[in-house]
């Protein structure tokens, strides 16, 4: 049995016992080590977003694998690893083309006739699997492609953060952006995803990096991670303010709240021909567009989801940056806390004063 953080109902967590399944011949099972407390999680959570129940959230996560199916190859027993929320097949059309975050990952979830990953510890019911993963859990029963080898000596609670915040962030920096050095970068939302692509920011050579925040201390950890400037974006000219740093407008505007006003902000923003990304989860009846002249100026508009990463590839990456000091996830990691604790850590979310925080299992 697991000990696992269980959304019985919309409002919070319950912490319960559950069981999981022996590895199928392409799963893994994984000891999890350390989760970080997602935003989207929280949508989920708070029933902004719908999902079948009960089921365990959790999808930002790092731990050491247990078992493998008979079929795995990628990972061995003892391999540390971090999951990804964007388990690919391998072979649709959008593995096939290089965008395997588009991946909607049938083959790589159960079905009906092979039995839940996840059951009730007295077997009497399965739990939902929430994003191929359910990490806020003791282990982890995944497909093996929503999970990646690292180097041993890389500290599991960071590595955590890597799985959604960093590859969301910096992996739009890289891969949806592909920033040239020397571009402007402004970033609205400082919260782990938009911490990540300001640190992403400056690794890539960004000239001015624009941080925009209504929270003073989150203007500050940018500032700690590479953001030039910082303008509140409660600020009636924050627009303006942006426009002006930037010499007209930045070429990369990057939206990281999931909020109506900040997607329309990024677009304000841009310089012609620039491009907005938007990364947050909006409510789901939220528009964002283009006007007339921005299409003539040659604005574009674009989602990023998950930072349109190849985490395979990625992940070891931004794994290898951090063990050679360029990417900086200590400052993003404002907490770490025990799972019986989660509740208290989405609390600490809603108020919107902190980075990350980090579920640690013993």
């Amino acid at each position: 049995m697991a000990k696992a953080a269980i959304l019985e109902q919309v409002g919070s967590l319950t912490i319960g016992e559950v069981t999981l399944a022996d590895p199928a011949p392409h799963e893994v099972l994984i000891d999890t080590k350390a989760c970080g407390l997602c935003h989207s999680d929280l949508h989920f959570i708070d029933g902004a977003y719908p999902h079948a129940l009960p089921a365990i959230p959790g999808h930002e996560a790092a731990g050491v694998v247990r078992a493998v199916g008979s079929e795995v190859r990628t990972v061995k027993p003892g391999d540390h690893v971090v999951t990804c929320l964007s388990a690919f097949c391998g072979h649709c059309e959008f593995c096939v083309t290089g965008r395997m975050a588009l991946c909607l990952g049938a083959d790589t979830r159960r079905t009906q006739g092979d039995g839940p990953r996840i059951m009730r510890a007295d077997g009497s019911a399965p739990v939902a699997q929430m994003l191929n993963l359910s990490a806020f859990c003791e282990q982890m029963l995944v497909h093996e492609h929503a999970c990646v080898a690292i180097d041993k000596a890389m500290p599991l609670d960071r590595a955590a953060v890597i799985g959604c915040a960093v590859t969301t962030g910096a992996g739009t920096i890289f891969n949806a952006c592909k920033l040239v050095p020397g571009e402007t970068v402004a970033v609205v939302g400082c919260g782990g995803v938009g911490l990540a692509a300001i640190n992403a920011a400056r690794i890539a050579g960004a000239g001015k990096v624009i941080a925009i925040d209504p929270v003073p201390e989150k203007r500050a950890l940018a500032e700690v991670l590479g953001a030039t400037h910082a303008v509140d974006a409660m600020a009636e000219d924050a627009a303006a303010q942006v426009l002006a740093i930037s010499g007209g407008g930045v070429h990369h505007a990057i939206e990281a709240v999931g909020r109506q006003a900040s997607a329309d902000l990024a677009v304000k923003v841009l310089r012609r021909g620039g491009t907005a990304t938007i990364l947050g989860m909006m409510p789901l009846d939220c528009k964002v567009g283009l006007g007339a002249m921005d299409l003539l100026s040659g604005k574009k508009l674009q989602g990023a989801i998950m930072g349109m990463n190849h985490f395979p590839v990625d992940l070891p990456r931004l794994v290898d940056f951090y063990l050679r000091g360029l990417l900086d996830l200590d400052t993003i990691i404002s907490e770490r806390i025990p799972l019986e604790k989660v509740n208290e850590g989405f609390d600490t979310m809603r108020k919107g004063h902190h980075a990350r925080s980090v579920i640690v299992f013993d």
